[in-house]
Order: C-alpha cells, then structure tokens, then sequence
C-alpha cells in the first residue's frame, strides 16, 4: 500500500490491485471514511476503468470493418466489464508525502495493446485523479475511461446529480431506450435527495459534471467534479443494506463498443480525463 497524508485527509493506494484508492478518510478528531474503505480489490475504494467503462455484449465488437472478440474477464460475470486495468498491478512511477504516480504498460485484453497512468494529489484535503491512456494496439480502436468510487450509504445519504436522460437496463444490465430523468422522479437528482430504495444500475447523460453526496450521519458533504470527457455518471444502488453506493463519472453509456461515446485513437494517440473530490464539514 502506498499512503498519503496532508493533514486534512489520507488516501492509501494498491498498486498491485489496479492503482485503486483501498482508503480516502477526512481526518479530525475522529477520521471519517469518505469512500468505503477497503483494500481496493473491487467492492471498497475506488478502481480505474481502462480501456472502457463498463459492459461489452456480442462477445466483442466490429470496428473499421473489423470484428474483435473481447471474452468475460471477471466470475460470473456473462460480459467483459471494465477493461483489464483494474486486475493488473501497477508501478509506482513517482511519489511525495502527498502526490503519486502510478503506471501500467502491459494492458492487454481483446484486441487492446495500451499503456496507462493515473496521478493521484492531496490538496488541501480534496483529492485530484487523473487517469491518461495510450493506444499501443498497431491499429485505429475505441477507447473509453472512468472512475468506479465506492460510497458509504447510511440512512441520511443524499445525491445531488443534475441530468437530462437516463438509460433503462434489461435484465442482462444491457440498455435498453433512454428517457427522460422525470419518467422516474425518484431518480431525479436534480435536487439534494434519498437514494431509492429499489435497485438502481443505470446510466444517466446529459449530466453537468459535478454532484454531492451529503452523509448527515458524519456531518460531511463531498463534491464531486469530473472533466468534459466524462459526460456520463452510472448510479449502482442495489439496496438501502447494501451499505454503499457507486457514483462512476465515465466517458460513455453502458455497450458503446455497439452504440457510441467511445474515442476513436490511432496508433500512439492519447486520452486523459480526471475526477475530484472534495469535501466541508456541515453542520
């Protein structure tokens, strides 16, 4: 693990589970967990997604007239999901007491050759991301980023998310039609509002790139804001008991390697996109 401290918060690293963020804690009198802490190996933290967000079906994708299968990369899942950075350790490239940098060179899944960084800071307490990756495939591909922070859902939790659309899912957590966000108020965050209570695995565009999650319980409010590539949030609430939920700001809907919302980079061609976090006590 690899900790950074400025004294106003601590983040702790795992280079060797994908560069995740294992702890994110306001420090005080007490420390309080801003993301669900863990050891970052996928259900606490928060992980990378790279080369894409999220599901492919079809079992893989045509591009340039060319079909590229791309298999399951995860247990029980029936998709690929997520790209492979997530499972591949990480070097650490650069660090001080309060900044790191982290790289990975072999990506490799499907057809994807890349290599990738993320730079992590602490300033002040609010942590900056920014997550690059470069095409090393020998080809024109698609590619896609994302953030996948886990939060503590407690019984005061509130989101605030502005967005236009949401996308339903099918039951293979493919979508299925987009539709406006007042089709479902309950999904409306366009205000400071509960988390549903049903299960919520959806993407939402049209978003404003910025959101706050309120934990009344802790007394502690967290903005978050995402760069213009990541013009789409997904929303993972499976229950009020799950103790958590997932906010990932990502650069393109669920399947896109079959709709669109991925960027298309040469050979050699790179893209980066960031997230921060930021945080107030309220009182």
């Amino acid at each position: 693990m690899v900790e950074l401290d400025d004294g106003r918060a601590r983040l702790v690293l795992a280079p060797q589970n994908g560069a995740a963020i294992a702890r994110y804690d306001a420090l005080g009198s007490a420390p309080v967990a801003l993301l669900k802490p863990g050891d970052g190996t996928g259900a606490s933290g928060c992980q990378l997604l790279v080369p894409w967000s999220n599901r492919i079906s079809g079992g893989g994708f045509t591009f340039d007239g060319r079909f590229h299968a791309v298999l399951p990369n995860v247990p029980g899942e029936a998709f690929p999901i997520h790209g492979d950075g997530f499972q591949k350790p990480w070097r650490l490239a650069r660090r001080t007491d309060t900044e790191a940098e982290l790289v990975l060179e072999d990506g490799a899944i499907g057809p994807y050759r890349y290599a990738a960084s993320v730079a992590y800071a602490l300033r002040d307490g609010s942590l900056e991301a920014k997550l690059t990756v470069e095409n090393r495939a020998g080809m024109r591909l698609p590619y896609g980023l994302g953030f996948h922070p886990w939060f503590p859902r407690g019984d005061t939790t509130l989101l605030e998310a502005n967005a236009k659309r949401v996308w339903h899912e099918d039951e293979r957590h493919l979508p299925v039609g987009v539709v406006p966000v007042g089709e479902h108020p309950d999904w409306d965050f366009e205000r400071p509002i509960p988390l549903p209570l049903e299960w919520v695995n959806n993407a939402f565009d049209g978003w404003d790139r910025r959101a706050s999650i309120a934990q009344l319980e802790d007394g502690i409010k967290i903005a978050l804001s995402a760069s213009p590539e990541l013009a789409v949030y997904i929303l993972y609430s499976p229950s009020p008991d799950a103790g958590f939920f997932c906010f990932e700001p990502v650069s393109h809907p669920v399947d896109a390697h079959h709709g669109e919302g991925l960027t298309a980079l040469e050979h050699g061609e790179t893209m980066s996109a960031g997230m921060s976090l930021d945080w107030v006590v309220v009182g």
